[in-house]
């Protein structure tokens, strides 16, 4: 064998290709600040995009409740002014990296330093602003400038209005497509007519004077509808639900309209934190494995806590939500004296309308034994409910998407739910005929659908254990974290960055 002599040949590294850049434009997420599932996406989508290959970081207002020991590592890089109709508004962006991903916070006192998110009479300019800051951001922020722009509810959902109306001459702005999602259209921020011209200073503009009028109001989120190059929702079913008048909150017309580019993604958690296994609130860890014992366990300690009977063979159902009509909770309060006559204990925990809290606790009152109503927000006790119960109830009137029935599975308590949104799209009925699924569910609105699908989920308990373990298994199993959608979310975004260089 002969050797071959001379320099040898160093073959040169083909560039990186440039990843898709991707700012999240949200109110709320967790770890800073979280007043309900929209916190829970906002903390762990960006993440999981991030992993599924793009550069995804996230801006959000600096509010006042923001733990001190992450504003304590917020670095500043920007500061600037941001035109609001006739004002200039001082604006500072900070910035913090956190989980894997770059968060940029909007600084302005004047709107942010206040104990509460949202609730005041000023919202319509404090939300405007924010949406505004955004974009003039990017005029600051080295070294980044997104090829999409990503809006969540109403509160970013003025952020492709003023893409399209103020910034779309400047060549920076020019390539930036925009995805708005809608997590719960309920709420729409609509204001008074004035504020069009007041405080967008749109009242010049004949397109934005129509796609943002409603009635004799300007609504926030109808002008993210029209101007978004892109709607997603929470949930395949839901995308499907909000295009009929009785899910549309009066905007079926507009997705129906803009059908071609909506689409569902179903959400998903942060499988970490939300573990059995890992969940230091729980009186006992467990897994797939150990959940017997671990179940026995966390259900002793949770019936002593809340005193009820500690009947280890009586299943215990939970509620763990919001208690508003959308909840379903007048399903429950119409079969509560029947579904009491079973062998069963109740406990409920959440906040709300005070109609429902009084009869909850009415309930407790009569049936000390059976029924527990805590009437508070408290995170560690729904991890202790989770890891506690047997049954969780979500029987909702709608639901983008809920988080809570995928939480429950996680921790092997099997959901009773109503067949819609991301109920429908996250739970497999049982079937006993094939022994397959992993929980239960009814389609109609009505009490007495409800009240025969727990009976029947009563009846595996008791007198199927078997296939009652397997349903826990087939549960605690499941993936819900975010992997699966994140990519979806991330061919969207190349999606319409493609169509837009054509």
């Amino acid at each position: 064998m002969t050797k071959k002599h001379g320099k040898k040949q160093t073959q040169k590294k083909a560039p990186a290709a440039k990843k898709t850049q991707i700012l999240f434009a949200v109110f709320e997420a967790v770890p800073f600040i979280k007043t309900g599932g929209l916190g829970d996406v906002g903390g762990s989508l960006p993440p999981a995009v991030c992993k599924a290959g793009a550069d995804m970081r996230v801006m959000l207002p600096k509010l006042e409740s923001i733990p001190p020991e992450y504003k304590s590592r917020m670095k500043r890089i920007a500061e600037f002014s941001v035109p609001l109709s006739w004002r200039q508004m001082y604006c500072g962006i900070e910035v913090l990296k956190e989980k894997g991903v770059t968060w940029y916070f909007v600084d302005n006192e004047y709107y942010f330093k206040r104990p509460l998110p949202y609730g005041y009479e000023d919202d319509a300019e404090r939300i405007a602003f924010f949406s505004k800051a955004v974009l003039e951001s990017l005029q600051h922020i080295p070294d980044f400038t997104p090829d999409i722009i990503h809006c969540n509810d109403w509160h970013t959902a003025l952020t492709p209005v003023f893409l399209r109306e103020h910034y779309m001459q400047l060549p920076l702005y020019q390539k930036i497509g925009t995805v708005f999602s809608v997590h719960n259209l309920k709420y729409q921020g609509i204001f008074p007519a004035s504020v069009l011209g007041d405080v967008l200073g749109l009242a010049d503009s004949k397109p934005a004077s129509d796609q943002l009028a409603y009635g004799d109001a300007v609504n926030y989120m109808q002008g993210a509808l029209y101007y978004s190059d892109r709607l997603t929702t929470v949930s395949p079913t839901y995308a499907e639900e909000i295009c009929t008048p009785y899910f549309g909150e009066h905007m079926d017309g507009i997705f129906q309209q803009r059908r071609s580019i909506l689409s569902g993604i179903l959400n998903g958690i942060d499988t970490y934190s939300n573990s059995p296994g890992r969940d230091s609130f729980l009186f006992q860890k467990y897994n797939r494995s150990t959940f017997r014992e671990g179940k026995a366990a966390n259900k002793q300690a949770l019936q002593k806590k809340l005193g009820l009977a500690q009947e280890p063979n009586t299943p215990l159902l939970v509620m763990i939500t919001r208690l508003t009509e959308q909840k379903g909770l007048d399903l429950v309060l119409g079969i509560l004296d029947e579904l009491l006559c079973e062998n069963i204990q109740l406990a409920v925990l959440g906040v709300g309308e005070s109609k429902y809290e009084n009869a909850f606790r009415h309930y407790q009152y009569r049936m000390p034994n059976k029924v527990n109503a805590c009437i508070t927000f408290d995170p560690a006790l729904s991890s202790e409910f989770y890891g506690a119960a047997d049954m969780l109830l979500m029987p909702s009137k709608f639901e983008p998407c809920g988080l809570s029935q995928m939480i429950a599975m996680r921790y092997g308590t099997i959901p009773v739910v109503r067949e819609t949104g991301g109920l429908k799209d996250s739970v497999i009925a049982y079937n006993q005929y094939e022994d397959a699924g992993d929980g239960f569910s009814f389609a109609n609105y009505n009490a007495h659908e409800l009240l025969f699908t727990i009976k029947h989920a009563l009846d595996i308990y008791f007198n199927h254990r078997g296939s009652w373990e397997g349903i826990i298994q087939r549960a605690m199993k499941k993936d819900f974290s975010w992997k699966a959608s994140a990519q979806e979310y991330v061919r969207l975004y190349e999606g319409l960055i493609a169509q837009r260089a054509e």
